[in-house]
């Protein structure tokens, strides 16, 4: 890979535009960017995906078999008298059906919103209530439990395709006698590039979620961030861990390995050490993308577990979801060989924004620097609007000038909510960070989560990251608590690792070793045990549930909670 300096001078979006194959008079489709021209250039017996299920079985899936899949999807869609600008809704867990449905609802020009299976009835109510959802594939299962009793309540709710049954009740449809029935011609709509292509949920602090609105040009950045952040190529076996239902899921484990043309492995079950050292071993992994919150896991299961697998096919390893926390890129480099390359995003962003990147020294902890072809600063609020801080370690928002190809063109329904997202030509992040001397940026913490202690701006993470140091923390969480003197002192919520029990002497020992690590003015002043501590599903520790908990306040919107937290 060309050195960061040579490709951030070099690189221009029509250049990073050029690399994909486009339709006549300047349209597009991403499904077509991401399978079909590959069958064009010879490559359709490439394997594109390998799916392997939850009791041990495999299936692989070339180009071409994606193409026809998708293409008798598309013509499925038409057939029930789905339109272009329809949306098409998937509740599945981690099946062919949601990556075939995902790419065929795209070449039938349809908008597609994954739902991640274990979401409860409301967050599902709400999602489809508020995208006006049109058609939705799912199991008997998942339609028993949750969506069923609100059908009465979605009008534009058509047609419920169910992937594991023969569709005879309550006027369900039968998707596998459906898509037998269709032919695998299908003549993918070109779109313009401004079309809606996805819409992705993502909850505020309160209220009900946004969704945010991505174009089909969004494949323009998918692709060469592919490249960019995750050096991904045409021979690589690749896994993202992520499900489709957030958004990395989507971009990263969807459009950006198809339209780099790799083998993806997908892996329908959840989490577990072992079963996840193996498949990096059998599969002969090379590029794996994956979150802080498994690092941890796999941290706490042990370097021994990992050093039992040949993993030596691994190339190149990238985290997202939160910030990693330095211990755990420091892990990854002394077990792997190579360390875990963080990176940050949003779902406003549509895509990978800030990287290690392949060829750039990693400072453990720190999110990187910016992609080429992204401007990113640190802003505080002035009298007109926004100014940049130019000042080393000073801590602001994190902002990114407007103009890339993936950025969110709206909140569904919420205009003015999505307006104030941007000041000045710049996206205002809402993440508070810092930037080093060498262009490195730093992940402080939320707008809302930043610790203001004795006249201190503490940051959780910083806190967090001090904290994980210890042999005995396995996750941990810092939020800040109303003090009289100090205006607010920090508590860390800590959960342990296996061998460890919940003592006085450690809780001693914890507040000591943070004292010698951050100093008395920014280490916590009380740490608290927790058996687990509150995550999205996507993973990310929720500091404001924490908070609301501990103050008795209102707990907003929890639709992203893992139900076993509820």
């Amino acid at each position: 890979m060309p050195s960061y300096d040579e490709e951030v001078s070099g690189f221009s979006w029509d250049a990073a535009r050029a690399l994909l194959d486009w339709f006549p008079d300047g349209k597009l489709n991403i499904a077509y960017e991401a399978i079909d021209r590959h069958l064009q250039k010879g490559d359709g017996d490439r394997i594109a995906l390998r799916w392997l299920s939850k009791n041990g079985s495999r299936k692989d899936f070339t180009y071409r078999d994606l193409s026809l899949q998708s293409n008798r999807f598309a013509n499925l869609l038409r057939s029930l008298g789905i339109e272009k600008g329809d949306r098409v809704y998937s509740l599945l867990g981690r099946v062919p059906e949601l990556y075939i449905a995902a790419l065929g609802s795209l070449k039938a020009g349809c908008v597609f919103c994954p739902m991640f299976s274990a979401f409860g009835p409301e967050p599902i109510r709400s999602r489809m209530e508020i995208g006006g959802a049109n058609v939705l594939i799912t199991t008997k299962r998942l339609y028993k439990r949750k969506v069923s009793a609100l059908r009465k309540d979605l009008p534009e709710l058509k047609e419920i395709l169910i992937i594991d049954d023969d569709g005879s009740d309550e006027g369900l449809r039968d998707f596998a006698a459906l898509m037998a029935a269709e032919t695998e011609d299908f003549k993918t709509e070109a779109m313009a590039p401004e079309e809606t292509a996805l819409l992705h949920f993502t909850s505020g602090t309160t209220g009900k979620p946004k969704g945010a609105m991505h174009v089909h040009e969004a494949v323009v950045a998918h692709h060469i961030t592919g490249r960019l952040a995750l050096d991904l190529r045409s021979d690589d076996i690749y896994w993202c861990t992520a499900d489709p239902g957030w958004i990395t899921g989507t971009s990263y484990g969807i459009i950006a390995p198809f339209t780099n043309g790799v083998t993806m492995v997908i892996d329908e079950a959840e989490f577990d050490a072992n079963r996840w050292y193996q498949i990096l071993a059998e599969e002969k992994i090379t590029v794996w993308y994956t979150a802080p919150t498994a690092i941890r896991m796999l941290m706490k299961a042990g370097s021994e577990l990992a050093k039992s697998h040949d993993l030596s096919h691994l190339r190149f390893m990238a985290s997202v979801g939160e910030p990693l926390n330095p211990e755990a890129v420091i892990w990854s480099a002394d077990t792997f060989g190579i360390p875990f390359h963080d990176n940050w995003w949003q779902t406003e962003t549509g895509g990978i924004m800030i990287a290690n990147y392949a060829s750039m020294g990693v400072k453990p902890g720190s999110m990187g620097k910016p992609l080429p072809g992204i401007s990113a600063a640190i802003v505080e609020k002035s009298d007109n609007g926004v100014r940049e801080i130019t000042k080393p370690l000073a801590i602001g928002e994190l902002a990114l000038k407007t103009g890339w190809p993936s950025m969110m063109r709206g909140y569904l329904h919420e205009e003015e909510r999505y307006q104030k997202c941007f000041a000045n030509g710049w996206y205002l992040s809402g993440d508070l960070a810092m930037r080093d001397s060498d262009g490195y940026f730093w992940f402080v913490g939320r707008n809302d989560d930043v610790i203001k202690s004795a006249g201190h701006l503490i940051g959780p993470f910083e806190v967090e990251s001090a904290l994980m140091e210890h042999e005995a923390a396995a996750e941990v969480a810092v939020i800040g608590i109303a003090d009289e003197t100090a205006g607010e002192i920090v508590k860390a919520f800590v959960a342990l690792k296996l061998g460890h029990k919940p003592t006085e002497d450690l809780r001693l020992d914890l507040v000591g070793h943070a004292r010698k690590r951050l100093g008395p003015a920014v280490a916590p002043k009380d740490i608290a045990f927790r058996e687990n501590l509150p995550k999205t599903r996507s993973g990310k520790i929720m500091r404001r549930l924490l908070k609301a908990r501990e103050l008795g306040l209102p707990e907003g919107d929890i639709s992203t909670l893992e139900s076993d937290e509820q």
